[in-house]
């Protein structure tokens, strides 16, 4: 019989009982995962809670050049180092090529991180971990976050922005 050749008039066949076995497994798994993943959004602590609002870039940059005015300690290669207290806002603006300013926050302790970018979207993606979050120009996201690790992570940008992408990188500095 031929490739190019009409099936058969009835092509299709009943399934088996092994057959219809195997997909009603299938069916059921899909199902299940499908139901499982609305059941760990809403148990597991993957997520962080984050709100997100309408503001204007000179409103933002206005509130993370205040919070760099109160709590610099230092510079590094020209970008503020700020050291807040636990449980206060802490900004971290994403400009062409450039996160600002570098966070140094304390293990353990809460933050309400607020992020904005001046231009364009960025990515904002901390490393070695798994947080990323978007950067959206007029919009305040906020995370409260509570780092458990101590040392320094690096923030990279993970949505291509422009030439100068790859070279978009930040500090944050976690400290006992």
């Amino acid at each position: 019989m031929s490739s190019l050749a009409s099936p058969e008039r009835v092509w299709w066949k009943p399934l088996t009982w092994d057959e219809k076995l195997w997909v009603t497994m299938a069916v059921v798994f899909a199902l299940g995962l499908f139901a499982f993943m609305f059941i760990w959004m809403g148990v597991g602590k993957q997520n962080i809670p984050t709100e997100t609002y309408r503001v204007s870039k000179e409103q933002f940059s206005q509130a993370s050049q205040r919070m760099v005015d109160r709590y610099k300690v230092r510079e590094e290669s020209g970008v503020p180092v700020v050291s807040p207290p636990p449980g206060s806002d802490v900004y971290l603006v994403a400009r062409t090529f450039q996160w600002a300013p570098i966070l140094q926050l304390k293990k353990g302790q809460t933050y309400r991180l607020h992020l904005s970018s001046m231009d364009f979207q960025h990515g904002f993606s901390v490393q070695p971990g798994n947080l990323n979050l978007m950067v959206i120009p007029g919009y305040d996201f906020v995370a409260t976050i509570t780092p458990d690790k101590a040392g320094t992570f690096t923030v990279v940008c993970n949505e291509f922005c422009g030439l100068g992408h790859q070279a978009m990188v930040g500090k944050i500095i976690v400290t006992e």
